[in-house]
């Protein structure tokens, strides 16, 4: 036959599409054309395939090839249509026949030997296309068990093409070797056991501010000196956080795989169910941090912490536009990327912690009497962190320098797992009183659900409303304070937070007039 069709995705940040690839052969001079808004390395296929068929001896005809990729208004990007330009020439060709094909979608990059080599991207292309209906994935081998998280579809793992074709045309398996050597992604070194909260000495105030971030995904800020501690508080956050649901996991996984960390990471195969945990260096660039590059944008550290934490040492070292590019996410839950060639959502669901100095010596702390910073140069480090990204920090903490007597009394805090039970315990309360508004957690409650179904009692909100009235926090500021006072509440097993509770929260948030002592 003439023309034929095969099945693939195509993906744009974590959307699939079913993507119909379509080849024709026709009379003329040998050509193969490949149509449909295709990428720089997707348009190099019609020489890895003309290759790949050659060696798997079924080679192509040499006349005129048209392969059309539909719909073609959409972009496409990535090897991972190798598979199925093949497939779909193969069977214009006559090669296989066309029923054998039908309804199946083929991923995978295609080597000039004929292997089928690994790609990124197959779990969140395998979900697409199980939404789309389709029940039958083909796929290279060495990502078969990622395609098989996705339940109710059969996946087929293959290493060569001549295997798939054999399969095809109802042909005894033929003796392969093992595919050659493909560039591999490095091999990450083995997990590295999950540090304790008990190893953090003293540091009463920023431990319970670490315990309610954990228990409410409440963002947060960590000021201090340097050696105070903070980034080993920050280390111990992710401790704290209980296993991801099995939505979370696939969404966490998903963007995982697209990213090509996937293959990298121990146990590959398995869903990642604990929290991520990203801690970009302070020159990263805005596309590492939020994603992007050319062509369809890829997603960056922000979306691979998805239901995890991201943590920027040295906050104020970073560039402002890494740092004023956040604020979407921080509100929203998502990152939409735009660029010429379409737009990519990624999923952006994460703790954000801050750790920053008092000034840029670091020594601006008390009377800062050892403080060689300059008035100016303390002003222009502060204003580094803008307001509208700061009204966005649930929690703010002032990490004091450990003392000799503190060191001297050697009593460790508690350990990891007692406050990690604490945390799944408030959690639980929290996700039983919120599952009627759409929330997992008291860091994504919304200020109409604040302000009415859960509504405070006047007497309890009065020192909040006093605040607010003389301009110590905005109406979002008052609404992330709310959200702290649940968590608080959560802690205690209360039903509901009481004054003290909201004190709690407007002296985390470092709001003047807080009630005294109310964070010890």
């Amino acid at each position: 036959m003439a023309l034929a069709r095969a099945l693939a995705v195509g993906l744009v940040g974590l959307d699939g599409h079913l993507v119909q690839v379509e080849a024709d052969i026709s009379p003329g001079l040998p050509a193969f054309v490949l149509v449909g808004l295709p990428d720089a390395s997707l348009h190099e296929a019609k020489d890895r395939v003309r290759a790949a068929t050659a060696n798997s001896g079924c080679p192509l005809p040499q006349q005129r090839i048209t392969v059309n990729l539909s719909p073609a208004t959409l972009p496409k990007s990535g090897s991972g249509f190798d598979l199925a330009v093949a497939v779909a020439a193969l069977t214009a060709s006559g090669v296989l026949p066309a029923e054998a094909s039908a309804g199946a979608v083929h991923l995978g990059e295609l080597g000039l030997d004929g292997s089928v080599r690994a790609v990124d991207g197959v779990l969140p292309a395998v979900l697409a296309a199980a939404r789309a209906g389709v029940r039958s994935v083909v796929v290279p081998a060495a990502t078969a068990e990622e395609a098989a998280l996705v339940p109710g579809v059969r996946v087929r793992g293959v290493r060569w093409l001549a295997e798939l074709v054999a399969d095809y045309r109802g042909d005894p398996p033929p003796e392969l070797p093992e595919p050659g050597a493909a560039p591999a992604p490095p091999v990450a070194a083995a997990p590295r056991p999950a540090p304790d909260l008990a190893d953090v000495v003293g540091q009463g105030d920023a431990r319970f501010a670490l315990e309610v971030a954990a228990a409410g995904a409440h963002h947060l800020l960590m000021s201090g000196p340097p050696g105070a501690g903070k980034t080993m508080l920050a280390a111990r956050l992710p401790g704290l956080l209980p296993d991801l649901d099995e939505q979370a996991a696939l969404e966490v996984t998903a963007v995982h795989s697209v990213a090509g960390a996937l293959r990298a990471r121990p146990g590959a195969a398995a869903l990642i169910t604990r929290p991520p945990y990203e801690d970009p260096h302070h020159t990263a660039s805005v596309a590492s941090v939020v994603g992007g590059g050319s062509g369809v944008p890829r997603p960056g550290a922000a979306s691979r912490a998805h239901r995890g934490v991201l943590f920027l040492d040295e906050a104020p070292e970073f560039e402002a536009r890494v740092l004023e590019a956040l604020r979407q996410p921080l509100e929203q839950g998502e990152l939409v990327l735009h660029r010429a060639r379409g737009a990519a959502r990624y999923p952006a669901r994460f703790q954000l912690v801050l750790a920053a100095n008092p000034c840029p010596c670091g020594r601006a702390v008390g009377r800062a009497l050892e403080c060689t910073c300059t008035a100016q140069a303390r002003r222009r480090y502060a204003a580094k962190l803008s307001g509208p990204l700061l009204d966005r920090v649930d929690v703010r903490v002032d990490v004091q320098a450990v003392t000799r007597a503190q060191v001297a009394e050697g009593a460790a805090g508690e350990a990891t797992a007692v406050v990690a039970a604490r945390v799944r315990a408030a959690r639980a309360l929290a996700a039983e009183r919120l599952r009627p508004h759409g929330a997992r957690c008291n860091g994504e409650l919304r200020g109409p659900v604040l302000r009415g179904a859960l509504r405070l009692p006047p007497a309890v909100t009065t020192d909040l409303d006093r605040a607010m009235e003389r301009g110590a926090l905005t109406l979002r500021g008052v609404d992330r304070v709310l959200r702290v006072a649940w968590t608080v509440a959560d802690l205690r097993g209360a039903g509901a937070p009481d004054r003290d509770d909201v004190g709690r929260a407007l002296a985390l948030r470092g709001v003047p007039g807080a009630l005294p002592g109310a964070a010890a």
